[in-house]
């Protein structure tokens, strides 16, 4: 599968943005996909996911915040951002899961290549 990711950029605090990753060569609706972000020095950290059944799974820092859904039409994932805060900056990933935890990043075999989301205060 190829990932592309994209809808990143520069928003003040309280803002919202929507980022996209677009799926091709794998089977989206059986698919269960992530987003992650990271920051210079840091480790991948989980942010949101959602299962083939549609179920979601959402880190504490982001819950009620932000929304993940699967476009299976379009076989795009989408992350709705909003009440951004300045914590929120940083490279944002989509993935594919493999096998296991939807939480850790090991679990993941394809990624896209990144998308720049940076929060002002």
């Amino acid at each position: 599968v190829q990932l592309q990711a994209s809808g990143g950029g520069l928003v003040q605090a309280g803002g919202s943005l929507r980022l996209s990753c677009a799926a091709a060569g794998g089977n989206f609706k059986i698919d269960s996909m992530g987003w992650f972000r990271q920051i210079p020095g840091k480790e991948r950290e989980f942010v949101a996911a959602i299962t083939w059944a549609d179920s979601t799974y959402y880190a504490d820092s982001v819950r009620g915040r932000f929304t993940i859904s699967k476009d299976y039409a379009n076989s795009t994932l989408y992350l709705e951002m909003n009440s951004l805060k300045p914590e929120d900056t940083g490279v944002y990933y989509c993935g594919r899961l493999s096998a296991g935890s939807v939480y850790r990043s090991s679990s993941y075999d394809a990624w896209g290549q990144g998308t720049l989301v940076t929060v002002s205060s």
